[in-house]
């Protein structure tokens, strides 16, 4: 069984329907993601998923989230990925971005994080998002996280170390050991700055006046 990081879409659906009366369409193309979602859920909550390619999607929205999703897109895909996002967004619209990345383009994923928790991932540097991005979007804002990174992964080692008792016998030992590799040397890496956790804030063709960060 491979280990899986938080589903932080989902989290965010949640938490903005719930306080913000904000109505969510998620898309995925992972049945099982979908029925975990509509799980999470409380009665009532204005969010839909929906079981497809987000390629295909054409419907217009107000805003766009996404969050640990362009690490599995593709340095081939990146623009296609920034032509979607732009057919989606309103006018007067804005996107947020949420990525991992590195400090140099087209270099390999590590070789363990591939095989054994994300396949087929691959770590996107900055030129590469703003190529992706040119001609389509305005960057409104750009935040560096990947400090507070680390503090978040030595957070969940601390959790997992706690919670393992109780679920060693159901997942082994071979689990214990990638799951403890996995957060400690993403936390590594974080720390010696070798990778960062950007968030970029993009608009259509610039928010008149400037945008203003929320604090």
């Amino acid at each position: 069984m491979k280990p899986r990081k938080p589903s932080w879409t989902l989290c965010f659906m949640a938490y903005a329907a719930e306080n913000y009366g904000v109505e969510c369409v998620g898309l995925t193309i992972s049945r099982e993601q979908a029925e975990y979602g509509k799980g999470l859920m409380k009665s009532g909550l204005p969010v839909e998923f929906r079981l497809q390619d987000y390629r295909d999607e054409t419907e217009q929205f107000d805003r766009i989230v996404s969050v640990g999703m362009f690490e599995h897109v593709g340095r081939k895909n990146y623009r296609e990925f920034m032509e979607v996002a732009n057919r989606c967004l309103k006018e007067d619209g804005l996107f947020l971005l949420h990525t991992i990345g590195k400090n140099v383009r087209n270099t390999s994923p590590d070789p363990w994080i591939d095989k054994y928790i994300f396949p087929n991932g691959e770590l996107p540097a900055l030129s590469q998002v703003t190529d992706a991005a040119e001609s389509l979007f305005v960057v409104e804002d750009l935040h560096n996280f990947g400090p507070d990174y680390d503090k978040t992964l030595m957070a969940w080692y601390k959790n997992f170390e706690a919670s393992w008792p109780r679920f060693e016998h159901q997942f082994g030992e071979r689990f214990y050991r990638m799951w403890r590799y996995y957060l400690l040397s993403c936390a590594g890496a974080f720390r010696a700055r070798d990778i960062q956790l950007w968030q970029f804030v993009l608009s259509k063709k610039g928010v008149l006046g400037g945008y203003h960060r929320v604090s």
